[in-house]
């Protein structure tokens, strides 16, 4: 058997979450305790006790649920789970910061800092209404990116996300990515819809963004991740810490290939993927992807006790 540890991006966070970690592992409290240090800030406090609009801002959902994940990772650790239990790590958009700080390959801290420029930037980046971001249900990749290029008519519009064999997400200027909706309709897709994002990301509109990201990268220490760390932009296993902070500037624009993510896994022999924080999002994905490739959640205590059973 070989595991994956995979990390759930932007979407996936709740008001609660992590809180029963933090309060039966005294290793995820601290993980909690340290990124509000870095920050600044109780961000804590929001997660546990705030209102669900101020946690979805994009600057606030992302260290968040980093926070999250890596509480999930420390109190697997804690019961003998390491990270080298896995043989690869991966995480959706914001989840590969997750995964980095899991194996190791950036501190906690700087990782929390980093996801809270990258929130910011990434907002900042278009102005509000003028970008967006649709679903494309029912169509494959190679679809979607026709449908994509057909819509944009001298405007932006790109396959942002290929989530599994049936959903694609579109990202670019408002007008184009309602004009692949439609596009989309005609060409069968079962439902075609906007998402309530708040900026288009992983589109070429996020380029000042990724400007952003490369000096604040530039600034902090990456080391090899203690496993390799499969990345968006590449859907294959990386180690070097030069080639990740690369790849890390250029996942802002570029497209997240979950789909191919996961079959390179799976074809390197992985038959278990462990997704590691809230939610549950990445598990429907891979088990659309690969019906052979089982899943865990450890997002909560419960599941942890449920993997000691």
């Amino acid at each position: 058997m070989s595991i994956a540890f995979v990390f759930p991006g932007q979407g996936a966070q709740t008001i609660g979450m992590g809180r029963d970690l933090a309060e039966a592992y005294p290793a995820a409290r601290a993980i909690f305790d340290e990124v509000d240090d870095a920050l600044g800030e109780k961000l804590s406090d929001l997660i546990w006790e705030g209102d669900i609009e101020t946690l979805t801002l994009t600057q606030n959902a992302q260290p968040a649920l980093m926070a999250t994940s890596l509480a999930a990772m420390r109190a697997l650790e804690a019961e003998g789970y390491g990270i080298n239990t896995a043989s690869y790590v991966a995480g959706h958009s914001l989840g590969e910061y997750s995964a980095l700080a899991a194996a190791g390959a950036i501190s906690v801290a700087d990782t929390a800092r980093l996801l809270r420029i990258r929130g910011a930037a990434m907002q900042e980046a278009v102005p509000v209404g003028v970008g967006a971001m649709a679903a494309l249900l029912g169509l494959d990749f190679a679809t979607a990116t026709e449908v994509a290029k057909e819509a944009a008519q001298g405007e932006v519009c790109q396959a942002a996300n290929d989530n599994d064999p049936a959903q694609v997400v579109v990202s670019g200027h408002k007008a184009a990515v309602e004009r692949a909706i439609e596009i989309a309709k005609a060409k069968g897709a079962k439902r075609a819809l906007l998402l309530p994002v708040s900026a288009p990301f992983h589109c070429a509109l996020m380029e000042p963004a990724a400007r952003k990201m490369a000096e604040a990268l530039d600034q902090v220490d990456i080391s090899a991740p203690a496993v390799p760390l499969v990345a968006n932009v590449r859907a294959e296993g990386v180690d070097s810490a030069k080639v990740i902070r690369d790849l890390l500037v250029e996942q802002v624009t570029g497209s997240v290939r979950w789909r191919e993510s996961v079959m390179w896994m799976a074809a390197q022999g992985v038959t278990e993927m462990w997704e590691i924080g809230a939610g549950k999002a990445l598990s429907g994905m891979i088990r659309r992807i690969d019906r052979e490739v089982a899943t865990r959640n450890v997002g909560v205590a419960a599941d942890i006790a449920g993997l000691k059973a």
